[in-house]
C-alpha cells in the first residue's frame, strides 16, 4: 500500500483523495458493521460519528453541544437532523443526502431538528420528546420499532423519552468504532496529510524555541502555522517544559522556558476531519546527561514497539515491551495511564485499537492492515524533574507498518543555541544535528 500525500487543491492531472469514494466507503463500512450486529439501527449524537455516517459538518463549535443527531437503519439511508439553517445548507450542497422520489420534494436525508442543548432548553418544552418521536417514526417506517436501537452518547432526558416511546435503547458506540477501526485508502491519505502539516509546524517550532519564550507562545505559533496551512481545527497543543515535565500535567501554561529545559509538545489538529496526535521532545539551549539518557530510554521503548507492529500481532504483544507503572514511579496502571500508550487515530482521538497495560494484556486486540494508530512513550529523567516524551503515528501495512510522523525524533534535538563567532561575527544559526552527532559541547561556546 503506497501512502501518498498531496497538495490540498484538486487538480485534473493527478488522482488525489477521492471525496466521493471516501463518503461511499465510510457509509458502506458502517452498514456492514450494523448488519453484523444485533441492532436494527444506530443513532448518533457524537460529532465524529455523524460525520462518518452523513459526511456533514457545521463547524467545530458544535462538537460538545449534542444538538444534532443522525440515524442509520438496516438497509436504509442516513438521516441527519441538523441545527437550524444548516439543514437547508445540506439540502442545497450535499447531494448524497438527496433520496427524493424525483417529484420535486426536498431531500429527505437532511432535516431540521434540535436536541436539548445539554439541558439549556426548559425541561417542559418537549424537546426530548420531539427527538424521540422523530426517531420512533423512522423506525416504524422501516419496520424496526421492535429492534434494539444503538446510541453512542445521549442526554438523560432524550434517553428517557426514547424508552417512553417503547424503544429498546442499547450501546451503539461499538458499532461505530468497529466500522471506523480500519481506514480506507482516502482516510489514510488524509491522516498522512494531517501529519505532514504537523511536520511543518514542528520545523517552525524548532527554529523558534529558545530561552525566554513561553509555553503559550509556542501554542500560538503552532496554531498559526497549522491554520495557515489549511487546518480545519487545532484541537490542542500540549506544551510542557522544565520541571512541569515530570509528572506530566497534560496542559500548557504561561511558563517561561529557561536554558537547559526539556520541552515536549503534542500537536492535535484536524485536516478534513482527520486528527493527529504527535509528540516531540526538545532540549532548549543545552541538554544534560540525565535528559539524554531519558530520551534514549523513551526512544528504545518506541522502537521495540514499532518493530512488533504487523498484521496478526496484538495490542498485548506491544504493551509487553513497555515498562510497568511501578518501574517509573507510579502505583499502578491507572495512575500511569496514557504515558506508555497507544490509540487509534481517525475522525477523533481516541479510537480503536487501544494499547495499554491497563486493559490490553487481558483484552488484546488483533492488528490488521489498514489500521492507523499512535504509539506514545514517556520516561522520567534521573534528575527528578525532566522527562522525555515521543509519539509516532503508524499505518499497518501488509507486511509491517509505515510511520507517517516524519519530523526527526531518532535523537534528542537541542533548540535555541547560539555558539562561537566565525570570522569575528556572531553566528546565530541553530547548531546542526550533525554537530550534535559528533558529540559537540552541550553547553555551547
Amino acid at each position: 500500500m503506497a501512502i501518498r500525500t498531496f497538495g490540498p487543491n484538486a487538480v485534473d492531472w493527478e488522482e488525489r483523495v477521492d471525496l466521493d469514494r471516501l463518503r461511499g466507503q465510510r457509509l458502506a463500512r458502517l452498514h456492514e458493521t450494523l448488519n453484523r450486529s444485533s441492532l436494527g439501527a444506530v443513532l448518533s449524537f457524537d460529532f465524529a460519528n455523524i460525520r462518518y455516517m452523513t459526511a456533514t459538518h457545521i463547524g467545530t463549535w458544535a462538537m460538545d453541544k449534542l444538538i444534532r443527531f443522525a440515524l442509520l437503519t438496516r438497509g436504509g439511508e442516513p438521516v441527519v437532523w441538523d441545527f437550524g439553517s444548516a439543514a437547508r445548507h445540506h439540502q442545497l450542497y450535499n447531494p448524497w443526502l438527496d433520496y427524493s422520489d424525483g417529484k420535486g420534494g426536498p431531500p429527505t436525508g437532511a432535516r431540521a431538528g434540535i436536541s436539548t442543548l445539554r439541558g439549556a432548553f426548559h425541561p417542559d418544552a418537549g424537546i426530548a420528546a420531539d427527538v424521540a418521536a422523530k426517531i420512533a417514526a423512522e423506525l416504524r417506517e422501516h419496520g424496526l420499532a421492535d429492534e434494539p436501537l444503538g446510541i453512542d452518547v445521549a442526554e438523560m432526558p432524550v434517553l428517557a423519552a426514547l424508552r417512553a416511546e417503547g424503544i429498546d435503547v442499547v450501546d451503539g458506540q461499538q458499532v461505530f468504532l468497529e466500522a471506523r477501526r480500519i481506514k480506507t485508502r482516502d482516510e489514510i491519505s488524509l491522516l498522512a496529510q494531517a501529519c505532514a502539516m504537523v511536520d511543518a509546524a514542528y520545523e517552525e517550532l524548532y527554529g523558534y524555541l529558545r530561552p525566554g519564550v513561553r509555553e503559550n507562545e509556542c501554542v500560538g505559533l503552532v496554531s498559526k502555522v497549522l491554520y495557515d496551512l489549511g487546518s480545519e481545527y487545532v484541537e490542542g497543543v500540549n506544551a510542557i517544559s522544565g520541571e512541569r515535565c515530570s509528572p506530566h500535567p497534560h496542559v500548557y501554561s504561561d511558563r517561561l522556558i529557561r536554558p537547559g529545559d526539556p520541552a515536549f509538545f503534542d500537536i492535535l489538529h484536524s485536516h478534513l476531519g482527520y486528527r493527529t496526535c504527535y509528540y516531540r521532545t526538545f532540549a532548549v539551549g543545552s541538554a544534560s546527561g540525565a535528559q539524554r539518557d531519558a530520551y534514549v530510554r523513551c526512544r528504545e521503548y518506541m522502537d521495540e514497539a514499532i518493530a512488533l507492529v504487523r498484521p496478526g500481532a496484538t495490542t498485548a504483544d506491544i504493551v509487553r515491551v513497555w515498562p510497568r507503572a511501578e518501574e517509573f514511579g507510579f502505583a499502578d496502571e491507572t495512575a500511569a495511564f496514557a504515558l506508555q500508550y497507544g490509540h487509534g487515530v481517525g475522525l477523533s482521538i481516541w479510537e480503536k485499537p487501544i494499547f495499554s497495560r491497563l486493559v490490553s494484556l487481558d483484552h488484546p486486540e488483533v492488528l490488521e492492515e489498514g489500521m492507523v494508530f499512535a504509539l506514545e512513550t514517556y520516561w522520567p529523567a534521573a534528575d527528578g524533574w525532566s522527562a522525555a516524551r515521543i509519539e509516532e503515528e503508524l499505518v499497518v501495512t501488509a507486511d509491517g507498518c509505515e510511520v507517517i510522523t516524519k519530523f526527526p525524533a531518532e535523537e534528542l534535538l537541542v533548540a535555541g543555541r547560539k555558539y562561537w563567532t566565525v570570522g569575528g561575527e556572531l553566528n546565530t544559526r541553530r547548531e546542526s544535528q550533525s554537530h550534535l552527532n559528533r558529540g559537540g559541547d552541550t553547553h555551547g561556546g
